[in-house]
């Protein structure tokens, strides 16, 4: 069975290679970093070297191709509309485009759970829910126009499923707790609130699990979309104190008001525009929305209907990273 993944050097689209790898599919990733895609051809992946307006490469790369994985994305809270729009909306056509052409069995693609939330607590949220009337930024509103393109193309006969996993974590992390890591080592992580804020958190391996499950699952399940989470909201600064604690790092935050770091947030956005920065501000609005309100999803309808549970616990989780990233990167108690 010949599977491929875009995305396939980025964090969840490697950890789905090297799983589908070990459970002997014949396995292509298509991604921009040449070295870990070096390092996954070694383990034995085939590896593209490509980007999303590549519509050529990619027609090409899906001939023969099964089942179709699109797990890329320019997946950031700050950057130009125009980078967002090409690599979330063009690239997911072009993906589209060459499915239908290769008539694969089913495309899974991974949209976010961003869509959902705005500045003000949601709870529970469930995928028909309605959407905040303003998108938080531009990563959300393109992942939002995307699917779009594959429900379009579910209505065209392609055989589509959609996941939304919340807040990947785990070992090879590149993104949320690297970028918590940085701030709490140069100078402190703004706590709002009183870091009272619920949050939901997805362990990667739950996340390839749940990939896994749509390559399955039965008919029924085509062309909807579905919540993935770990299942277990966790308050804000109580999570960061076990993550902190595992990490045998002191814990640096500081309390701001919500206005104060909103105010600052958007200061620091506007200058990075008019310097026309290629580095994300060190605080953006959306970071502030995430730290200071509470964003749950409910995975009711991915367990009754893919069957999905997650098996690593948030806490366990933590220790996995934890103990992944002191052996990559050595204690640095600061």
């Amino acid at each position: 069975m010949k599977v491929f993944i875009t995305g396939g050097t980025g964090f969840l689209g490697s950890a789905l290679a090297r799983r589908l790898h070990s459970m002997s599919y014949d396995v292509t990733i298509m991604g921009r970093n040449e070295e870990k895609g070096s390092v996954l051809e070694r383990e034995g992946i085939r590896f593209i070297q490509a980007e999303f307006r590549d519509k050529e490469t990619i027609l090409q790369a899906i001939e023969g191709i099964d089942y179709v994985f699109h797990c890329g994305a320019l997946s950031s809270p700050w950057g130009r509309y125009e980078a967002f729009y090409e690599a979330n909306v063009l690239g997911t056509e072009n993906i589209i485009s060459a499915c239908k052409q290769h008539n694969v069995k089913r495309l899974i693609h991974v949209s976010t759970p961003s869509i959902y939330f705005d500045t003000k607590d949601r709870l529970d949220v469930k995928e028909d829910d309605a959407l905040p009337s303003k998108f938080l930024n531009h990563y959300a509103e393109t992942k939002y126009l995307a699917e779009k393109r594959i429900d379009e193309a579910f209505q065209d006969g392609l055989p589509v499923i959609t996941i939304r996993p919340r807040a990947i974590f785990g070992p090879g992390d590149t993104a949320i707790i690297p970028r918590l890591i940085r701030a709490n080592q140069e100078r402190f992580i703004p706590i709002i609130h009183q870091g009272k804020a619920r949050i939901d958190l997805t362990y990667v391996e739950n996340v390839v699990d749940a990939l896994i499950l749509c390559m399955n699952s039965n008919k029924a399940t085509l062309g909807k979309k579905y919540n993935i989470s770990n299942g277990e909201s966790v308050v804000l600064k109580d999570v960061l104190g076990r993550l902190f604690n595992e990490l045998k790092m002191d814990f640096h935050y500081k309390q701001i008001p919500y206005r104060l770091a909103y105010s600052i947030a958007y200061l620091m956005e506007k200058r990075a525009e008019l310097f026309r920065s290629k580095e994300e501000p060190m605080l953006t609005r959306y970071s502030v929305t995430v730290l200071s309100s509470s964003q749950t999803i409910s995975i009711d309808k991915a367990e009754q209907e893919l069957g999905y549970q997650p098996e690593i616990s948030v806490e366990e989780g933590i220790q996995l990273f934890s103990k992944w990233w002191l052996e990559t990167n050595g204690e640095c108690r600061v």
